[in-house]
């Protein structure tokens, strides 16, 4: 059988370091053509249970969706203290019924650690709940470490031949369209509906963004994860973007870590804190819930604070014109029009008041 890897060159994967980056929009945007989206984890707050965080992040999008918010995702992450955000599926069901506009989603599907045809039919089910408004985002990491992924999936061996063929497997069960003489041929994805789910892939690579143009997928760069490379990596997804039965034309977002308040106090304590998180996470400690008095008296070599510079180009943190001055940049330097906001704060009430200034700021509806 022909390699999926060979199909339209994709055996040229993108290599940040040496792909040259050909800007597709040289215009400038404006604030009021940038569209707001969430990606939400379920963070466990210091003092708070992981039942309260989920019960956040349903209020959480409830607000955002009479803010005019695009869409809100949810991921999945597992074997850690400090995120309870680990079945997006079941979460996506409750979301959808308790919103009315917003578009609610994956962000994503760790599709290494799943069946595809389970995907599919939890998919096509959540697409007969809510027609029209379900987004599939999927990943190729675990979303955990190694050894919990292998208990996830015994069979996973982190191979990008298979996470193609999942995608490619995927597109067939949504559309009935199984290549003839396969195993697939003989499997219906149920229950059968006539909508599909947006499909998105996430990354913080440019090499996903290649699997998306292949496959006429969405493209998401995850800017919170990899602060390099992203405008170049959407630049080329959209240069050799292919298109699908879904999506005819290239569509592609960054997210990015915001915290947007109008105390200065707050916003350095925000900093601090997420300065610890990423220093804890590189020595591979784990996260646990904490607050500022955990980290206030934190002392760092000279080779975390070299981290912490690059880590803070993950978080845009700052008083609402410091805010909206660089998510503009972004969104010009990435060359569009949307940006998915991804918010941890130590108390519940700033998580909210950050995306309400956001929402002002770039005048949603």
């Amino acid at each position: 059988m022909l390699k999926l890897l060979q199909f339209r060159g994709l055996k040229n994967l993108y290599n940040p370091l040496t792909t040259p980056f050909i800007p597709l929009c040289l215009y400038i945007m404006s604030t009021n053509n940038i569209r707001l989206s969430v990606l939400d984890q379920s963070p466990i707050r210091k003092g708070v249970t992981a039942e309260q965080a989920v019960q956040e992040t349903i209020a959480l999008a409830k607000y955002t969706d009479q803010l005019g918010y695009t869409r809100f995702w949810v991921s999945e992450h597992h074997n850690t203290g400090s995120l309870a955000g680990s079945t997006p599926e079941v979460l996506i069901a409750y979301l959808a019924s308790q919103t009315q506009h917003i578009r609610i989603g994956s962000g994503g599907i760790m599709m290494p650690n799943h069946s595809t045809l389970k995907v599919a039919e939890n998919f096509r089910m959540l697409e007969a709940l809510a027609p029209g408004r379900v987004d599939l985002g999927m990943g190729r990491a675990p979303g955990t470490d190694r050894v919990t992924a292998s208990v996830l999936n015994p069979s996973n061996n982190f191979s990008e031949q298979d996470f193609m063929e999942q995608l490619a497997d995927l597109q067939n069960y949504f559309h009935d369209t199984a290549v003839p003489g396969t195993i697939q041929q003989k499997i219906r994805a149920i229950p059968q509906v006539k909508t599909v789910p947006a499909m998105w892939l996430l990354s913080s690579s440019g090499q996903s963004g290649l699997f998306a143009a292949h496959f006429g997928m969405g493209f998401s760069f995850a800017h919170f994860i990899n602060p390099v490379g992203g405008p170049q990596a959407v630049s080329l997804y959209k240069e050799r973007f292919q298109p699908s039965l879904d999506l005819q034309q290239p569509e592609a977002n960054m997210a990015i870590f915001v915290f947007c308040s109008e105390d200065e106090e707050k916003i350095m304590q925000h900093k601090a804190i997420m300065d610890y998180r990423f220093i804890q996470f590189e020595k591979g400690l784990g996260i646990s819930p904490l607050g500022y008095a955990d980290v206030k008296n934190a002392e760092y070599t000279l080779p975390e604070q070299d981290r912490i510079r690059y880590n803070r180009q993950r978080v845009v943190a700052g008083t609402p014109d410091m805010v909206k001055t660089r998510l503009t940049q972004l969104a010009e330097s990435y060359g569009l029009d949307e940006i998915i906001a991804v918010t941890i704060a130590e108390d519940f009430d700033d998580r909210l008041l950050s995306y309400k200034l956001l929402a002002q700021l770039f005048e949603l509806k």
